[in-house]
């Protein structure tokens, strides 16, 4: 045996030596278009998704951006709710989430998410739309890409192309505007007066948008994307899956339409190839499941288009379940089959973490408050003989309300507190670091540290305050 990495050559006693290729060999695919029930939930999810991720950024909230990561200031802007850096956590419980609920989803449905909402797949619908908008239907895609280049192609493909580029500017130039105004992008754009990372950004999120929704396309669900690798460990016998329904469609075979299957010892199939001709990573849902299904039923309208043309029941390819394909239980039954052990596993984790975070979120302070001692100087004497030490402390508004607020001390006896502000106010979504000194009589702040705590108070409800630790150092 002998050859390179990309072909090795194999001997086999009494036969010539024969080189087999270790790489499937690329090519392109022509989805052809289908209609059908699947295909018009398959629009309402790219328009869904793609009216929520194009539109939020123009969306306002008691004026300013509603939904807006200010990285530069550290705050995240969610409608009404200022996120902070300490309410990160919120964040990862986010992340469990959702990361639980697709497992619990897989379990359930499948493939649901790649056929339907992935950005890839969507992207990619974007972008097939655009070549039939330019090219033709598949046949005519096929036809034109086996020409030879000339000046009406060249034309043909530079509008399609141009019209690709400008959709993936448009996508980058959309991430870019959830972390700087996109109002303020817009009025830069003549000059282009973006930052290093605004244009880094824009580019590289284009990019890549074209590069795997124009062009490398399925290629990036069959070989790049890990979800199609470890989806199988979430599936069961109970999962729903997009399958050929073998005992009805075999054997397979052409005839006339209207023919009763049974007269010519036929199946329901006739093999026309229109289930592989739709589908979008270019597999034969008839050799069975396969981990490049994404499970966005193109097939089942294709077939199902045919049937009714052949005056077939539907449903020769259609979303079951492994148990009911090997006669276990009936079609009716899946819905009673999803209680089982796994799902509810998945749900108990998940709505627990929603507890948790859900509880936490609603009990959070509409404010949050850092106490820095100043450790530039420890411990001062006043002029009538009390030590005194001084403190920051920064109130965070997390509303869009001004608020207002006092502060209190205490954890030694007879603890003086002097400050500028009696009442400090801080501004919707903002934050003020205001200076506080704290006096103790020598007698009681010996040598040492001693405990003591900050309370803070809202002004418009006394209700809301907290309670902070800091040191006293005596001498």
């Amino acid at each position: 045996m002998s050859g390179s990495l990309k072909d090795i050559k194999v001997k086999v006693e009494g036969q010539q030596e024969q080189s087999i290729s270790l790489y499937e060999k690329s090519r392109k695919l022509y989805p052809r278009d289908v209609r059908g029930i699947f295909a018009k939930w398959r629009l309402l999810f790219l328009f869904g998704t793609q009216l929520f991720y194009l539109g939020m950024p123009w969306v306002t909230w008691h004026g300013r951006q509603a939904l807006l990561f200010d990285l530069v200031n550290r705050k995240f802007y969610l409608f009404g709710l200022t996120i902070w850096p300490q309410d990160f956590v919120y964040l990862s419980a986010l992340l469990m989430v959702c990361a639980f609920g697709l497992f619990l989803w897989t379990t359930i449905a499948g493939r649901l998410w790649c056929g339907y909402a992935c950005p890839q797949t969507v992207y990619t619908e974007v972008m097939l739309w655009i070549e039939r908008l330019i090219e033709g239907n598949h046949v005519q895609r096929m036809k034109l890409d086996k020409q030879s280049m000339n000046g009406r192609k060249f034309a043909i493909k530079s509008v399609k192309h141009g019209l690709m580029i400008l959709f993936s500017l448009w996508t980058g130039f959309t991430l870019v505007g959830y972390y700087t105004p996109i109002r303020d992008l817009v009025a830069a754009a003549p000059t282009f007066d973006y930052g290093p990372w605004e244009t880094f950004w824009i580019f590289f999120y284009a990019g890549f948008t074209y590069l795997f929704a124009a062009h490398m396309r399925e290629q990036v669900c069959k070989y790049m994307c890990p979800y199609a690798r470890f989806q199988s460990v979430m599936f069961d016998r109970d999962t729903l899956i997009i399958s050929y329904d073998e005992a009805r469609g075999e054997p397979r075979g052409a005839r006339k339409k209207g023919i009763d299957p049974a007269t010519v010892d036929l199946g329901s199939c006739i093999n026309c190839g229109i289930c592989v001709q739709v589908c979008p990573v270019g597999i034969d849902i008839r050799d069975g499941l396969q981990y490049e299904c994404i499970g966005c039923a193109a097939c089942i309208d294709g077939c199902d288009e045919v049937m009714d043309k052949m005056g077939y029941p539907r449903g020769l390819i259609s979303y079951t379940t492994e148990n009911v394909q090997e006669g276990k239980f009936s079609r009716e039954q899946i819905p009673h089959r999803i209680l089982r052990p796994r799902v509810i596993m998945y749900s108990v984790v998940l709505l627990a973490v929603l507890a948790t975070a859900g509880t936490a979120f609603y009990l959070r302070l509409p404010f949050k408050v850092d106490i820095i001692r100043d450790r530039a100087s420890l411990v001062r004497e006043t002029d009538d003989g009390w030590l005194e030490n001084s403190y920051s402390i920064r109130i965070m508004n997390v509303t869009d309300q001004p608020q207002h607020f006092t502060v209190k001390v205490d954890g030694l006896p007879d603890l003086r507190l002097q400050t500028d502000e009696k009442e400090i106010t801080v501004r919707p979504g903002d934050n003020r670091l205001v200076g506080l000194r704290v006096q103790a009589e020598p007698e009681v702040a010996t040598k040492g540290s001693h405990e003591i705590h900050f309370t803070v108070t809202q002004v418009e409800d006394p209700s809301l305050k907290t309670r902070e630790k800091s040191s006293f150092i005596g001498e």
